[in-house]
């Protein structure tokens, strides 16, 4: 039998070696044969051969062993029964066939399924293609907004440590005032009377059972299963500054000083209080990662409108299968992958590739999911959907990153294991040597026992190992950098060399006017550059032919979406030209546009686009292949059949670019640009932003061999941040 792996996301986890005791469990369990459970993403992987233990076994186990379990029900409409048996039969089907599923409860009547599933670990997608490879149909479709056990599980945990941290807050900040205010003599006799030992009793009393009732929760949990956790240390400091208080205080009022003079309700207060805030600062942390991924699963449109029985509907996303025909209008973005049918436009793929410029589709063109498009409307097939989409993949990889133990982490679980009994070891051995071998009387030593305690209770190791991994592999992902594994993550120091792509991390990765060529000026040997110093393609040119054929060629691209088009607008904005509004404007797919401005006729678009409409070129087609030779690319502008020049559109180096690289070199880097792009557009960047070491002309399928190489003639390790899934195609617009 095939092995099964499941993810869970398990709650009440307050330490390492709470993690510890939940992956312990599960591997006890007959039918599992490995486990692995990270503290910091608050996740268990499992995997199990499902013969011998099913899903729902696996959650009793954990929630046996005192902690929680993320789920969520979720409601199918089933139509095709015709008797009770076949409601048994898609029970039967669910609880066996896939994974997450922890119940299922099907009712013949009402012809209703209430599935009970692991939060995040099953889409509703797989649950009605389940029930339809049973035999039955499915009528109702998801609700819009499914909830989010889990995330709204996090969110509860946040709410519950802020609400408990502000409470310890406003009791033992009084108390530690009026604490202190008497030990120093600020206050008066009256501070030493019996009932103020009491009124410090009524501040702390909250604190140490409400505010530290999880830690009283979880050191019984941990005792229970047979271990001992962080909580088990906070619980016992606290609670022997608290006990020891309350006799002092009883023993005062009775009128005896025998059990000593002085209350430490103060101490248990502020132990349990400050915990409390990092407790609160490491959820936050938490909910902070976990938000970079949803941004990831943000880029998903929620719907698709497909084709379908002759009509076109809407359904959500989870809903399109292989085969289906998929429509996406101007400005949408694609719901799933697939391969285009009909129709053409350009289609944004940085969120993928980083590249700028947007890639011109037609029939036969494959299409990915959470890109752009930017002009026509597409018609596609759909070849993968679901789990199976690139950008599925990508979060699924982040995902793993975050769950996965670092080399350091394994070290801190065994040292979790074995250091709160030591702990406890050293404070008893502490007080004996103070009680009775330095004779320093039971209150000395029990507040060095209460310190021991305390100062351990953090484990720094412990607790700031998990939450840094997870922390920075949720940082790298929004950051655009994908690590494979919290290994590599944690061996990134031992790096010696950088490789940066060119477009977007060198550079803005932001389509700019960076020249213009007007035809008047090509006999004169003269032309208009940017000046990245002046912002976005600056031009500083007076009113001429440039500044001229910029206001026509920008009133003519303003209706269109194309990037191109919106790179030469914000050009003429930025620049204060006042743009007319065009008359009988056209798109032309792959070509460009054409358009009347005040009472002309322009084009703008490639040079097909020209040699169509029997345009004369006068000249500019040496200008226009060097521009192509620098990787700019020449947008043509015609009027009235005449070409008047050329508009340059690049990618421009970002700012920063250039620190960021000698920042590198300081640290003893070596630093190697890695692109696609013609070996003189790229080493034009290079010596820009100070890089030497350029690697041209490289297909996206090359590079990673090429790092493989690079790692084994210089002996580096190379940590995998990313992957180009696609081959990015050379836009048909430019030519």
């Amino acid at each position: 039998m095939e092995l099964r792996e499941l993810t869970l996301p398990v709650t009440g986890m307050t330490c390492a070696n709470c993690a510890a005791t939940v992956e312990r469990t599960l591997k006890k369990t007959e039918g599992v044969s490995e486990a692995s459970v990270n503290y910091a993403s608050e996740r268990a992987t499992v995997r199990f051969d499902p013969t011998q233990v099913r899903e729902d076994k696996l959650l009793e186990r954990v929630t046996g062993a005192g902690y929680g379990i993320a789920t969520q029900r979720v409601e199918i409409a089933v139509t095709g029964m015709t008797c009770a048996n076949c409601a048994a039969t898609i029970e039967r089907t669910l609880q066996m066939r896939v994974p997450g599923v922890v119940s299922a409860v099907v009712n013949f009547a009402t012809e209703k399924a209430v599935v009970e599933i692991v939060a995040g670990a099953v889409t509703w997608q797989e649950l009605a293609a389940a029930i339809e490879g049973a035999g039955y149909g499915v009528v109702e479709a998801p609700p819009d907004e499914m909830e989010d056990a889990e995330a709204a599980a996090r969110a509860a945990e946040i709410l519950d440590q802020t609400r408990k941290f502000w409470t310890g807050v406003a009791f033992a900040l009084p108390l530690f005032l009026l604490s202190m205010a008497r030990d120093f003599g600020v206050v008066g006799a009256w501070s030493h009377a019996p009932w103020v030992n009491w009124l410090m009793f009524a501040l702390a009393t909250p604190v140490q059972f409400y505010v530290g009732w999880d830690y009283y929760r979880g050191g019984w949990k941990s005792l229970r299963n047979g271990s001992a956790n962080m909580d088990v240390l906070v619980a016992m400091g606290s609670s022997v500054a608290y006990v020891y208080s309350v006799v002092v205080a009883v023993a005062l009022t009775l009128g005896t000083t025998g059990a000593g003079e002085h209350v430490y309700f103060e101490t248990s207060a502020l132990i349990i209080t400050l915990i409390k805030l990092g407790k609160l600062l490491e959820v936050r942390a938490k909910g902070r990662t976990s938000a970079a991924i949803k941004e990831l699963m943000g880029l998903r449109p929620r719907t698709a409108r497909v084709a379908r029985d002759g009509s076109e509907i809407d359904v959500p996303v989870d809903q399109v299968v292989p085969g289906d025909i998929v429509l996406v209008r101007p400005g949408e973005r694609l719901p799933v992958d697939g391969v285009v049918v009909e129709g053409r436009s350009a289609v944004d793929e940085s969120m993928l590739t980083g590249e700028s410029m947007p890639v011109e589709k037609g029939p036969g063109d494959e299409v990915v999911g959470a890109t752009v498009n930017k002009e026509g409307a597409l018609r596609f097939r759909a070849t993968k959907v679901g789990a199976e989409t690139a950008l599925a993949q990508i979060i699924r990889l982040v995902q793993e990153a975050q769950g996965s133990k670092a080399p350091i982490q394994r070290l801190a679980d065994r040292v979790a294991a074995v250091f709160v009994p030591a702990v406890i070891g050293i404070a008893l051995v502490t007080f004996g040597i103070w009680w009775l071998g330095v004779g320093a009387g039971f209150t000395p030593a029990l507040i060095r026992l209460v310190a021991v305690l305390v100062i351990a209770c953090p484990c720094a190791l412990g607790l700031a190992t998990p939450t840094a991994v997870m922390v920075g592999t949720g940082q790298g992902a929004h950051l655009g950098i994908l690590f494979r594994s919290s290994a590599a993550l944690e061996r990134s120091h031992e790096l010696d060399v950088v490789v940066l792509d060119k477009t977007g991390t060198v550079t803005r990765g932001e389509p700019a006017v960076r020249e213009m060529v007007a035809a008047a000026r090509v006999a004169m040997g003269q032309r208009g550059e940017a000046d990245d110093r002046t912002g976005a393609g600056g031009l500083e040119m007076s009113e001429d032919a440039e500044t001229r054929m910029l206001r026509l060629a920008a009133s003519a691209e303003r209706r269109s979406e194309h990037p191109l088009a919106s790179a030469v607008v914000a050009e003429a904005k930025r620049r204060g030209l006042s743009l007319l509004e065009p008359s009988d404007f056209s798109a032309v797919p792959g070509r460009g546009v054409t358009a009347g401005v005040d009472g002309k006729q322009v084009l703008v678009g490639t040079r097909r686009l020209m040699e169509e409409r029997s345009v004369g070129l006068n000249g500019l087609e040496e200008e226009a292949h060097r521009l192509e030779t620098e990787a700019r690319t020449p947008l043509w502008v015609a009027v009235d059949g005449e070409a008047i020049g050329l508009v340059a559109v690049a990618d421009a180096v970002k700012a920063g670019s250039r620190e960021a690289v000698a920042q590198l070199r300081e640290r003893g880097l070596r630093v190697v640009m890695l692109t696609g792009d013609n070996r003189s557009t790229a080493e034009s960047i290079a010596r820009e932003v100070g890089i030497t070491e350029v690697r041209a002309e490289v297909l996206p399928e090359q590079r990673a061999p090429w790092c493989a190489s690079c790692r084994r003639k210089a002996g580096t390790w190379w940590p995998w941040w990313g992957t180009a899934s696609t081959m990015r195609r050379p836009s048909s617009r430019p030519t």
